[in-house]
């Protein structure tokens, strides 16, 4: 299974998930199309599973999601600036994984894929709240609208602002002149 999850992020990267072939990833992994299928239901179950991989390597190697204990709104945003920063370094020094997330934009347009993003999405779910009640204590975060509102708003914030990033070609230098937004 290993050596096909290895096969296929070399083939998603560079091919994405519409152009990507089962038949190269079978050759490159050097088993036939029965072990293929004895894994992997095709290519949606297959590309999500190396996206579910991939992603949680790159969180591993990222550290540990912290949940801001500051008092403060700057200190509060802060720690969020920095742990993004070592998300966007971990994916600039991975350009296959930095290929495959930018892959995984055009790809959630499939039923299949959006369920797995679905599923990604309730595994962070607790983090996030966690994350809006500490902000909501140091006042950085509204306490005003609804959680699940704010919730709403994050994850809508962050798909776009990810579907940007991962259409730039962006170094080190021009992620700190952005900044935190």
């Amino acid at each position: 299974q290993q050596e096909i999850v290895r096969a296929a992020l070399t083939e998603f990267s560079e091919h994405g998930f519409n152009a990507a072939s089962l038949n190269r990833i079978i050759d490159a992994a050097g088993i036939s199309k029965g072990s293929m299928y004895y894994y992997f239901d095709g290519k949606e179950d297959l590309y999500g599973h190396v996206v579910r991989v991939e992603l949680g390597r790159l969180f591993e190697a990222s550290g540990p999601f912290p949940v801001p204990s500051a008092r403060d709104a700057a200190s509060f945003w802060a720690t969020l600036t920095e742990y993004s920063g070592r998300i966007m370094g971990a994916l600039m020094a991975s350009p296959a994984l930095a290929a495959l997330a930018r892959g995984w934009l055009a790809a959630s347009a499939s039923p299949a894929l959006q369920q797995v993003q679905r599923e990604m999405e309730s595994a962070v779910l607790p983090w996030f709240e966690r994350v809006l009640t500490a902000g909501q204590r140091a006042r950085a975060v509204r306490k005003d609208i609804p959680t699940s509102l704010a919730i709403a708003i994050v994850f809508g914030m962050g798909q776009a602002m990810d579907t940007w990033l991962l259409t730039q070609e962006l170094d080190a230098k021009s992620l700190r002149k952005y900044g935190p937004i």
